[in-house]
Order: structure tokens, then C-alpha cells, then sequence
């Protein structure tokens, strides 16, 4: 007897989270895809002094602020080779999940997929949730001449305090329109789990399992 091999997601939490805590904050969407995904929880490499909690990288010593515009990125190169390590030893992946800085890395794992960068192709579609083009000058780079044109859906906070709307509506601009899908929600710095929002995430997810015609497995 077939059945469908289930979606592969690798999951990116935001800046002072870890993904443990990612996985808490996304339950009420688990709860509804149960067994339809398989996900790749992976923690940042990096610790926040003072504190259990961990971020991709730092905008000025070892803290973060996702609105200074700045040329450190403290941390991101090991960052960026631990992700790669997990694209060659735990993927292929369907798709990423992405929250606030997480979001913000991948948008830029999603440019460097477009730029034809052979670390990063095994993705086919990304979720970035709270996300924002990164305001580190020699991030800039990424985004240059660049239209991701594979899928993505952007869920942006009407009221995030976090990261403006205003930042993931630009963001959104990378990307090509007829592949992009916008989800917006009156809600602040979450991933929404109910109502409208939360149905427009699960039928994106459902449309990528259609395209992607997801290999079946025999018993």
C-alpha cells in the first residue's frame, strides 16, 4: 500500500529563542498538519549572555537590534556554515519555517538559493513569518539584483511592535509577486494559529505538496 512520504521543514526560531521554544510557539499549526510534516528543529549557534536563550548573529557586540543599521554581524559566518551543515547531513527539505531574525536569515538563504549558491538548493518554498530585510551593510550584498522566484508565503503582524509591518512589506519586495503569497493579521510579533490567517498558512502548505508532488513510499 502507497502512501505520501510527509513534507520535510527546517524550522528557524527567532532572536531569543531557541528551537525547543520555536517548536512550543507553533503548536496550534502543528496540531493541524500532525503528521502531514516532519520538522528539523536547529538552535543558533550562539548564546545570549545572561541567559539560556540564542540568536543567528549580533548587530553590535553580543546584542541584537533588528532596526540599527550597522556593518557588525557578529556571529553570522558560523552561522551560516552551520546551516549549510545541516542542508548536507539532514536535508533535502521541502521547506523552511522562519520567525523574526530566523525569517530574516531566511530571506537571505532564500536569495543565495536564487543566486544559484550550491549549499542552499535543496529548498523548495519558505515560510517567513515577522520578517525583514537584514539592515547590516554587508548583508546588502544578498539582495542586489535578486527576485526569489519560488514560492514564499510572508505573514505580517498589522500591530508587531517587534519588527514593523512597514519592514516586512519591504522585504516582501525581493520577492517575485505571482509566487509570493502576503498574509497579514491584526495580531503583534506571532506566528498566527487561528481564524483566516491561520487557514491561508495551512492552504499554502497544501498547494506546495500538489506542485511538489511529494514522492510516494511502498510498503
Amino acid at each position: 500500500m502507497a502512501e505520501k512520504k510527509p513534507m520535510k521543514m527546517l524550522c528557524l526560531h527567532g532572536y531569543r529563542q531557541s528551537g525547543q521554544g520555536f517548536r512550543t510557539k507553533t503548536g496550534a499549526i502543528r496540531k493541524v498538519i500532525k503528521k502531514r510534516c516532519e520538522y528539523v528543529w536547529v538552535d543558533a549557534p550562539h548564546k545570549i549572555p545572561e541567559s539560556e536563550d540564542l540568536g543567528w548573529w549580533f548587530s553590535q557586540g553580543q546584542t541584537y537590534d533588528a532596526c540599527a543599521s550597522t556593518k557588525e554581524d557578529n556571529g553570522f559566518g558560523e552561522s551560516l556554515d552551520s546551516i549549510a551543515k545541516v542542508f548536507s547531513e539532514q536535508g533535502p527539505f521541502d521547506g523552511i519555517l522562519s520567525f523574526s531574525q530566523g525569517a530574516c536569515f531566511a530571506a537571505i538563504l532564500c536569495c543565495l538559493k536564487e543566486s544559484g549558491d550550491a549549499r542552499f538548493q535543496n529548498f523548495k518554498f519558505a515560510i517567513i513569518a515577522a520578517g525583514y530585510r537584514s539592515r547590516t551593510e554587508q548583508h546588502q550584498q544578498f539582495f542586489e539584483d535578486v527576485k526569489v522566484s519560488f514560492p514564499t508565503l510572508h505573514s505580517i503582524g498589522e500591530t508587531d511592535q517587534v519588527i514593523a509591518r512597514e519592514m516586512s512589506d519591504e522585504l516582501a519586495t525581493y520577492f517575485a509577486e505571482e509566487k509570493t503569497t502576503i498574509v497579514r493579521h491584526p495580531d503583534g510579533h506571532i506566528i498566527p494559529t487561528k481564524g483566516e490567517p491561520k487557514a491561508a498558512i495551512l492552504k499554502f502548505l497544501d498547494e506546495q505538496k500538489i506542485l511538489d508532488k511529494l514522492i510516494l513510499t511502498v510498503e
